[in-house]
């Protein structure tokens, strides 16, 4: 990350300044952020994004972490579905969603990276009542052959 100008220890803060200095952009007819790793004056930029209030702030990563991130400043959560156990993880995000005011549908789920087993799919969408996506690869360009295998 440094390789790029990011110090690996504040990485996080950095993000969550950028995005939070993104939206003020994409909302304001005037914005101005002054943090630690964002600052500038009041500025103007058009245009505006189409989706209202913006668009939707996606976040990725592992629990609890980035379940935090997507917490204070999301409008999504991505998590990997091989890491951790997501049948714990889940339940535990969405109440971490209740206790900051937030209903489940404000930070919908989306499980990336599922195995192609047919039970273990079907218990991802029942019982933690997400999305799932396939990472691209090999078959990218035609996701058919994926979603027929999915399907069974």
């Amino acid at each position: 990350m440094e390789d790029h100008g990011t110090d690996f220890a504040t990485r996080a803060k950095l993000v969550r300044e950028r995005i939070e200095a993104m939206k003020l952009i994409w909302t304001k007819s005037k914005a101005e952020y002054h943090g630690e790793f964002v600052n500038f004056p009041e500025m103007m930029a058009w245009p505006k994004p189409v989706q209202k209030p913006h668009p939707p702030v996606i976040v990725g990563g592992a629990f609890p972490q980035a379940a935090r991130r997507a917490v204070r400043y999301g409008e999504g959560w991505i998590p990997l579905a091989g890491r951790g156990d997501v049948f714990t993880t889940v339940p535990k995000f969405r109440e971490m969603l209740k206790e900051a005011g937030r209903p489940e549908a404000s930070c919908p789920i989306t499980l990336f990276g599922c195995a192609e087993d047919g039970d273990l799919l079907k218990r991802y969408r029942t019982s933690c009542r997400t999305r799932l996506r396939q990472p691209a690869g090999r078959e990218s360009r035609s996701g058919a052959a994926i979603l027929d295998r999915w399907r069974r």
